[in-house]
């Protein structure tokens, strides 16, 4: 076992990395150098003879992990890794698919679309079909292809029980006819139609099976089912699954994500001979102990976990400090004061978060941040390759590899705008479409007359020409060639903003050829451009894809996907809870702790909702190595509505003893008890000649008159306290409080 690979692993690493040849479930909690075990097993298997870099298949959630971790492997193996599978779902299946396209049914040079141009061909198939965008919108289609697509359902497999159901999936059957037709898939599809190859043809099954004896996934609780079903049958009976993830950071649930796995994964990877191992990390080497025992006590309230607490040799450190607001303002004006302080104490401004449920939430913050010229960034921006004037480039190109994408081909046609009206392209869709073509097949056809027929014509003989100027340059030379040949730098030369996109076109060079270095292939190699009749090099620029050009453009679109960091100069950084998933900070401030907000709203109807949303509360906290604070305001503007708020129940599940209360607020001379902060907001006692009940702004009361109801406000004290409450039926009332006899709701 003496091996510097194992240097520095603490047991339970040690254990997970030299585990023998078996399924193994690792229960991974946030900071406990999963990638580190992940990385360091595949090395292990590498350097111990057990598996070879052929045998060996690594699924991550983003190009990024999958860049990262062969950057790490890179440093500690000097095997070859060139052969090794790494990468997302989509882009593994992307590889398959290219592998075996006869197999799969799909055209040798098929495109992939990303989820703007999947509902642009939505529209065109309403458009061509008469459909009623109204009462079917097409972003819910969409969605419903989506969700159906990851059951792993084709749409003769849809169970539709009610005539609205039933239209979208004669809708959904439309769009797969356009999508076969033109030689396109969208990223759902690409799962899919790998899955339906695995399971259907034995012989390609077979042999992959036989390949990788090893399949590790990262991330686990975060695949769906149809990722889930893949790997299955991917596995074969004697391969060793090697899963890491943690139950307690699942929070993808919208887009799919299904936690259940983890609890199914012993039970489906088991064999009589071989039981899956189960091993927890549980040792944090990101934040203090105080941070930890608040993520612990809030966690464990949920009842569907595997069950695990995380620890540290780091100490207790300082302890959680949470600030009630008597509004948004006020919250975001407290923020503020804290990161000047410890702006001022040496914390850089991008070790500092800002986190909160939902976007809306981030005006106010930003406002506050601007006045007080504290520079931020609000993460998730528009991604490089969505960016519109980057996506014409791209459909040109696209068109340049496989003219019949019907997607592409509408995109760029009239743009830059050569006189090709919306009647000209209605005429050359009816045309195609009558006579079972593509539009570029109608447009080399001549199917429209007088001068919009010219200016098709003059745009098919532009492509042809780009084509043929490109196909001895390299990748980068024929996407900056492209650039100035289809007009894009002269059009937005013309724009009073347009110095921007041509550097996002500029970028767009170089994003070409660092693609190419990234992927070991020579940036001075010709294109190999595939002509009009569909003809290729013998030799694939790639494993998988069929020349560079092609495997650019399945790398943009598998790459729009991505979540991209922020980049430049210092800066807070404000993001939602679900975007600082996988980043950690010195401090974090978790903001907005209030009943309908974080929880939020929509989550009190969902079956297991509220545990879906304290997991992410456990996410956030989690984010802070040095510094939490957690963060409410009794009122807020939200949605254009002032909200009266009551405390998030995340703060109760806090032990009190781990938490230190901040600057309480005194409103009106309010009686406040200080031995009840620490569960909730402002307390309000009724001090007559018998002691009474204690009272919350934002606490949900009854009248036996008015009925159910929310404290807004208070003032006095003793006998003359009174309390303004909001009531559902009966509107905003002050009320004594010696009189009212209110009752806790």
């Amino acid at each position: 076992m003496s091996s510097p690979l194992l240097d520095r692993l603490n047991p339970e690493q040690l254990a997970a990395v030299t585990l023998p040849h078996a399924s193994a479930l690792i229960l991974a909690g946030a900071g406990s150098g999963k990638t580190r075990v992940l990385t360091t097993r595949i090395a292990w298997l590498l350097a111990t003879g057990q598996a070879n870099p052929l045998s060996i298949l690594a699924v991550t959630f983003t190009n990024k992990a999958a860049k990262e971790m062969l950057t790490r492997l890179a440093a500690l193996t000097p095997a070859n890794l060139r052969g090794m599978w790494v990468g997302t779902f989509h882009g593994l299946c992307n590889r398959m698919l290219r592998m075996h396209y006869r197999a799969a049914n799909v055209p040798q040079l098929f495109q992939i679309i990303d989820t703007q141009d999947q509902l642009a061909l939505i529209k065109r198939v309403y458009r061509e079909h008469n459909i009623n965008d109204e009462r079917y919108p097409p972003r819910q289609l969409q969605w419903f292809i989506a969700d159906a697509k990851e059951q792993g359902l084709r749409p003769n497999q849809v169970e539709a029980g009610d005539d609205f159901t039933r239209r979208q999936v004669e809708h959904y059957a439309l769009y797969e006819a356009v999508c076969q037709r033109e030689g396109v898939v969208d990223f759902a599809e690409l799962l899919l139609r790998s899955y339906e190859l695995l399971a259907s043809q034995e012989l390609i099954r077979e042999n992959y099976r036989r390949r990788f004896a090893h399949i590790l996934v990262d991330e686990f609780q975060d695949t769906n089912i149809l990722q889930y079903k893949w790997l299955r049958l991917l596995a074969g009976p004697n391969a060793a699954v090697f899963a890491v993830g943690d139950d307690d950071q699942s929070i993808y649930a919208f887009r799919g994500a299904n936690v259940a796995n983890m609890q199914h994964f012993e039970r489906d990877f088991a064999t009589a001979e071989r039981p899956v191992t189960l091993i927890k990390l549980e040792q944090n080497y990101r934040s203090h102990g105080n941070i930890l025992d608040t993520a612990n006590a809030l966690i464990k309230n949920n009842r569907l976990r595997l069950g695990k607490n995380l620890w540290t040799n780091e100490g207790g450190g300082e302890p959680v400090r949470a600030f009630v607001a008597p509004s948004d303002l006020d919250e975001a004006a407290f923020i503020v004061d804290v990161v000047q302080r410890l702006a001022q104490d040496g914390v850089a401004l991008d070790a500092i978060a800002l986190l909160y449920r939902s976007n809306a939430q981030s005006r106010v913050l930003e406002h506050a941040l601007f006045n007080a010229a504290l520079p931020y960034r609000v993460y998730g921006g528009m991604r490089f390759f969505e960016r519109a004037e980057v996506k014409h480039a791209l459909a040109y190109l696209r068109l340049l590899a496989a003219p019949d994408d019907d997607g592409a081909f509408l995109r760029v046609v009239n743009f830059p705008p050569r006189g090709i009206g919306a009647r000209s392209l209605e005429q050359l869709q009816d045309h195609a479409r009558g006579s079972g073509t593509t539009l570029w097949q109608a447009g080399c056809g001549g199917a429209i007359a007088g001068k919009s027929g010219a200016a098709v014509a003059a745009f098919v003989k532009l492509i042809e020409g780009m084509r043929t100027a490109t196909a001895s340059l390299t990748l980068a030379e024929a996407v900056k060639h492209v650039n100035e040949a289809s007009g894009l730098i002269a059009h937005y030369r013309q724009e009073k903003d347009g110095r921007e996109r041509i550097e996002n076109l500029e970028e767009l060079v170089n994003a070409a050829e660092g693609f190419l270095r990234e992927a070991d292939l020579a940036v001075d190699a010709p294109m190999q451009t595939p002509s009009a009749h569909g003809a290729v090099a013998d030799e694939p620029a790639i494993e998988g894809a069929t020349d560079p050009l092609t495997a650019f453009l399945a790398h943009a679109a598998l790459e729009s996907g991505d979540t991209q960091a922020a980049e430049g100069r210092s800066a807070l950084q404000l993001m939602t809870v679900h975007s600082a998933k996988g980043l950690e900070f010195h401090t974090v401030f978790v903001t907005g702790l209030e009943e309908g907000l974080f929880p939020h709203e929509n989550s009190l109807n969902e079956l297991d909702g509220v545990e879906e949303e304290r997991r992410l509360m456990y996410v956030a906290i989690t984010r802070a190595r040095r510094r939490l604070y957690l963060t409410h305001a009794q009122t807020r503007m939200l949605h254009g509505q002032t909200r009266y708020n009551i405390a998030s129940r995340f703060l109760s599940e806090v032990p009190r003893e781990l938490l230190e209360w901040l600057s309480p607020p005194r409103r009106r001379g309010l009686d406040i008890d200080r031995s009840e902060w620490g569960n909730s907001a402002a307390v309000v006692n009724s001090r007559a000649t018998q002691p009474g009940p204690s009272w919350r702004v934002g606490q949900s009361v009854k009248h036996a008159k008015f009925g159910l109801g929310v404290i807004i406000d208070a003032e006095g004290r003793g006998n003359d306290a009174r309390v303004q409450v909001n009531f559902r039926d009966a509107g905003v009332k002050w009320l004594a409080l010696e009189y009212a006899k209110l009752q806790p709701a």
